[in-house]
């Protein structure tokens, strides 16, 4: 199986975990972070990315956070990850890499691409709300007297 760097997994949950959450007012890059286990910091960094490419909208202020900057069917998942993609092309080689092994990683990499192109948020939001999956409003919402 081809490893799925766990960067793009955090970046994809957490523009899905926006969709999924977020109403009108944003949603804390801390409080993302905290859901996923993970530093804010490190979260922070890929949600500049994100901005950048248009996909979230940044606000700012105390209660500031992020939203989404286009419609849930207007993101797909190849949309996030070119956003985290850093430019590794492949390596020249020998005759054997160049003629038989770049064309094979190609082929991979462009039937890849197309199923990601092919999933938008709304999609995987839609997967969620047939799930069950609660919203953090719901759990916030939550208590016992």
């Amino acid at each position: 199986m081809i490893p799925f760097p766990r960067r793009l997994f955090y970046a994809i949950e957490a523009v899905l975990y926006i969709a999924y959450n977020a109403g009108a007012e944003p949603l804390s890059s801390r409080e993302i972070a905290e859901k996923q286990g993970m530093p804010p910091r490190y979260l922070e960094q890929m949600m500049q990315k994100l901005v950048r490419a248009g996909i979230l909208r940044g606000v700012r202020g105390p209660h500031g956070g992020y939203l989404l900057a286009r419609e849930k069917r207007r993101i797909s998942v190849a949309d996030i990850c070119t956003a985290l993609a850093e430019d590794e092309g492949i390596p020249a080689s020998t005759q054997l890499g160049n003629q038989i092994v770049v064309p094979m990683i190609h082929k991979l990499q462009t039937a890849q691409t197309v199923q990601l192109q092919e999933t938008t948020l709304a999609d995987l939001y839609e997967q969620a709300t047939r799930h069950n999956i609660r919203k953090s409003a719901e759990e916030r919402s939550d208590f016992a007297i």
